[in-house]
């Protein structure tokens, strides 16, 4: 039977590879960047992921953490004996908790392409869509429906700019009868 080709080959020093950049790609692969700076702070590298998360009253699993119960035929009440994590770093899940009860600031803008198709529909046809469907500036042949929501999406996010322009239409309208 024939041997594999590199069996008997000597095992050599390969002068090509960079050990230090291997050895920092091996790190970052297993140590992972984090985030939040609370957290990273916090993380102990001699302690396993699920074990650090632990301590911060977070959870690796949530499968594990809330279990989905399974229903038996004949509920006996037992006491389950299950071990209850004791949370050392509070202080991480106090900040994650308010960092989420922050309120979300909508920062959803439109294109200024957009803001003056939409200026421009409003403009010449007020709000009569069909009309704005069948305008010559409508170039994406969109619906009456779009349109419609691309107006409301301006109202929405552009609310004070809406009501200027709104407002600029109601002072020229007695002028032009």
């Amino acid at each position: 039977m024939p041997k594999a080709k590199k069996s008997n080959k000597r095992n050599t020093f390969d002068y090509t590879k960079n050990r230090k950049k291997l050895k920092r790609k091996f790190l970052k692969k297993y140590k992972p960047r984090i985030d939040h700076p609370d957290i990273r702070n916090a993380w102990d590298d001699k302690k396993s992921m699920a074990k650090n998360l632990m301590e911060m009253g977070l959870s690796a699993d949530p499968n594990r953490s809330l279990p989905v119960k399974k229903q038996t035929l004949f509920s006996k009440d037992r006491d389950d004996k299950t071990p209850t994590n004791i949370v050392t770093k509070p202080y991480i899940l106090k900040k994650l908790e308010e960092e989420a009860n922050l309120p979300e600031k909508d920062c959803k803008t439109l294109s200024s392409d957009l803001i003056e198709y939409v200026q421009h529909m409003i403009r010449e046809h007020k709000d009569n869509y069909k009309a704005m469907a069948r305008d010559e500036k409508n170039y994406y042949q969109d619906t009456p429906k779009q349109i419609k929501r691309k107006i409301n999406e301006y109202q929405r996010c552009h609310p004070q700019h809406y009501e200027a322009f709104i407002s600029s239409l109601a002072a020229l309208e007695p002028m032009v009868q």
